[in-house]
């Protein structure tokens, strides 16, 4: 039985928190913000205040059972998209929600990730699910689930049981009004196959409305540290940024999963003075699953970037995909001692 470690914490409780991965209650930034508007670059420099409370699971060691208890926990509904679902827990827990009249609906991806999830599909059909495949023609790596319209998960993993022991992922628990509002309309358009323009809610990224623009504002508003942590390192204009944050004297660290698809840019990087380490891709090294990217960690105008979306051009432009961008302060300090332990753990990168 997958277990939840979960700490309540605070000041610097939190900052020694996501040494090795645990559930943090976060309270509401302190800051606001305007919302940037949707297919715009113009996003505020700072994010906007969210009215709900925050809750961080950080994996692989908080594991994913507080995410399985907010399904067996539906009263009314429970929405999933998922871009990869292979796991037998969360399925059952679907199922079993659906069987006591709660209306169930999953999206799962069809133009990458068809293959894969057609026992799961099966397996919900079968078992009274609503399910749909995403709208063809485009990648639904979105990975967000809500329960009764009042709290949604939005995560940097797919929901494979297989991937959890080994993979660094981030779970942002969210409960504000305007971020729920935003994402049930959104999910409700993309469950009927109709075309809509995400709204932002408080703080919400979309792709492929407002996803570049929100991460490269994260990056350019840095003025003395960023931490970094992606899957992919293949969008020239994130490259772009993080060079330039480097030559105007931010201490930027990079954590990643080797992959030699990503050594020019990694060189580009190294050249520019960004401090680059690698995990081995092997199934014996922490894998880098997570998205995300934290500026200024413990000043003032500190804020963090943490969703789906990889840095690649697909991911940016051309996806569904969602994150949140906060200045929550112990969110920050939870995802940047995390991506401090990493780095430690991982080696530095040296151009072949």
């Amino acid at each position: 039985m997958r277990r939840l470690l979960i700490a309540v914490v605070s000041g610097l409780l939190v900052a020694l928190a996501g040494c090795k991965g645990v559930s943090v209650n976060l309270s509401a930034p302190t800051a606001s913000a305007p919302a940037g508007q949707p297919g715009t670059s113009a996003v505020p420099a700072r994010p906007a205040v969210g009215s709900g409370a925050l809750r961080l699971l950080i994996e692989p060691a908080a594991g994913v059972g507080a995410i399985d208890r907010l399904i067996t926990g539906a009263r009314s509904s429970v929405d999933l998209t998922m871009y990869e679902l292979r796991d037998t827990t969360a399925e059952d827990d679907l199922a079993s929600a659906a069987k006591r009249g709660v209306d169930v609906r999953v999206i799962l991806d069809s133009h990458l990730e068809r293959s894969r999830n057609t026992a799961t599909y099966d397996f919900l059909i079968a078992h009274h699910v609503h399910v749909t495949w995403a709208p063809s023609g485009t990648t639904y790596h979105q990975k967000t689930l809500t329960i009764d319209g009042k709290t949604s998960v939005i995560m940097t993993l797919n929901m494979v049981s297989e991937d959890y022991p080994s993979t660094r992922d981030f779970a942002v628990i969210d409960t504000d009004r305007a971020d729920i509002a935003a994402i049930v309309a959104t999910f409700n358009a993309d469950f009927a196959h109709r075309a809509s323009t995400p709204p932002d809610g408080a703080d919400l990224v979309w792709s492929p409305t407002n996803s570049q623009a929100s991460i490269l504002a994260v990056i350019d508003v840095a003025k003395h540290t960023l931490s970094v942590e992606n899957e992919e390192m293949g969008d020239s204009t994130v490259t772009a940024a993080l060079v330039a944050a480097a030559r105007r004297g931010v201490d930027v660290k990079v954590v990643m999963t080797a992959e030699s698809e990503w050594d020019s840019a990694f060189g580009k990087l190294i050249r520019a003075g960004v401090h680059v380490h690698l995990f081995k891709n092997s199934s014996s090294a922490l894998y880098i699953h997570a998205k995300a990217v934290v500026a200024d960690a413990g000043r003032a105008d500190q804020q963090v970037f943490a969703g789906s979306e990889n840095f690649s051009t697909a991911s940016l432009r051309y996806n569904r995909e969602l994150g949140i961008r906060t200045a929550n302060r112990p969110v920050i300090s939870a995802i940047s001692a995390t991506i401090a332990t990493d780095y430690a753990d991982a080696t530095p990168y040296s151009p072949r």
